[in-house]
């Protein structure tokens, strides 16, 4: 096996393991439509938490991410998502998932 062939497995087995690490400290990621997102959030009898982010490399995309009974839920949409109740709403410069 080359030492090129080599790093690139090691480099593999490293990202492979740091998405492991990540999701044993986050716990469970559901992606979810923009429209069951917004579903989730009526759920929540307290006003939710929502993270904020926008993303993308040639065009915007809004991302949004909250914790509902211990799961995450996160959804991505072309165009920013307008809410039907009020929420506590965090900017973030990014969100991760880990995938």
């Amino acid at each position: 096996m080359s030492s090129a062939s080599t790093g690139a497995a090691a480099a593999q087995q490293y990202q492979h393991q740091r998405v492991v690490n990540a999701t044993r400290a986050i716990g469970a990621i559901a992606v979810v439509e923009p429209d069951e997102f917004r579903t989730i959030l009526d759920r929540v009898e307290d006003v939710p938490l929502v993270v904020h982010a926008t993303g993308g490399w040639f065009s915007t995309n809004y991302q949004y991410l909250t914790n509902y009974k211990g799961i995450f839920f996160f959804t991505k949409s072309a165009d920013e998502i307008h809410f039907n109740r009020s929420i506590e709403l965090v900017r973030a410069d990014k969100i991760w998932i880990p995938m």
